[in-house]
């Protein structure tokens, strides 16, 4: 997920328009991609290779559901919705710098659609019945894709995407991006870290909207490294805490999660975003690829604004407070909102 945040701010072939045509039941049939297949060399990282698929679609797409398939390997990817004229060229597999990638100008040109859990080779990020992700006509599909054979062996790994749309008439929530990211790391060896960001929502809703925070979070999905033990956003109003989501997932497994019943954020005040991580290295460890780490949370939530925010900078972690156990890093927040583009 890196410059996620940032990017929510700036924030078998079934391409053909006949792809789109309603199933024998009526409702949108869904649309299944085999991006590409990759090989990748015993030990090899390769960071620099990005992916699309043109839609074809003539009208909007209402998507309840994205689905992603792959095989070990495939250590992460983002993937957004942008105009079908972005980032010319044939579909597939290309070079990033080739066609001046960028995951915030993707975000600002479209929108966020789906985040792949770390080396998560089957994961489904499915909304409520009537809860979209809406995706405008003339369409294309975009990701940055991140691949890392650990072993030593080569590996062979196929990319599918499908997009499970749902009829108009059945909308009944247009989703938006929630992105929190704590960007200032430093793991020292041996220890155990906690990273918190406390961001005023509230206060900045009101700026923006003029009036309280009146938003709800849909889906949630973490993002860290092998050194990530959790990772917990909680909101707090003057009454006090109330965790909206939670995660101790393992490398490998699905993080992302349908919080149902939808938490609602009317009357609280503030959003308390925290990663904690325990290493076992011999360094310091801090935001990156490879064997660094990373600490960011997007959300889907309902509104008309994406926000992005949290700590995106990395050049001061600050000095911790130790209690023994653990070492507690903070940070200002810095937070943004963006109009959503949520199409018909």
């Amino acid at each position: 997920m890196v410059r996620l945040a940032l990017a929510v701010v700036a924030a078998a072939a079934c391409s053909s328009p006949a792809a789109l045509e309603p199933d024998a039941a009526g409702a949108p049939a869904p649309l299944t991609k085999r991006i590409d297949t990759y090989t990748v060399a015993a030990g090899e990282e390769v960071t620099n290779r990005c992916v699309s698929w043109t839609l074809g679609n003539d009208q909007p797409l209402y998507v309840n559901a994205v689905t992603l398939t792959t095989g070990s390997g495939f250590h992460h990817s983002n993937w957004f919705w942008v105009p079908e004229t972005s980032y010319a060229g044939p579909d597939g597999s290309w070079d990033c710098d080739s066609r001046s990638y960028d995951e915030a100008l993707a975000a600002a040109m479209g929108g966020v659609l789906f985040a792949q859990s770390t080396q998560a080779i089957d994961e489904t990020q499915a909304f409520p019945p009537g809860v979209v992700i809406v995706i405008p006509p003339h369409a294309k599909v975009v990701a940055g894709v991140h691949l890392l054979n650990a072993s030593d062996q080569p590996l062979t790994t196929p990319l599918d995407l499908t997009l499970t749309p749902i009829a108009a008439a059945d909308v009944t929530t247009r989703l938006a991006a929630l992105s929190l990211t704590y960007e200032a790391l430093e793991i020292p060896p041996g220890r155990r870290a906690e990273f918190t960001v406390d961001c005023p929502l509230g206060e900045r809703f009101a700026e923006v909207i003029g009036g309280p925070l009146d938003l709800k979070v849909y889906y949630a999905l973490p993002h860290y490294h092998d050194l990530g033990r959790k990772i917990e956003i909680v909101a707090n109003r003057a009454s006090g805490d109330t965790t909206v989501f939670s995660t101790m997932s393992a490398i490998g497994e699905p993080a992302g999660e349908a919080l149902t019943p939808a938490f609602d954020l009317t009357g609280y005040d503030r959003l308390r975003f925290s990663c904690t991580f325990q290493s076992d290295r011999t360094r310091t460890v801090r935001w990156g690829v490879g064997d660094q780490e990373m600490c960011v949370m997007l959300a889907f939530i309902d509104g008309q604004f994406n926000w992005g925010g949290g700590v995106l900078h990395r050049n001061n972690p600050g000095t911790p407070v130790d209690d023994g156990t653990t070492l507690h890093y903070t940070q200002p927040c810095e937070l943004y909102a963006l109009p959503a583009h949520q199409g018909q």
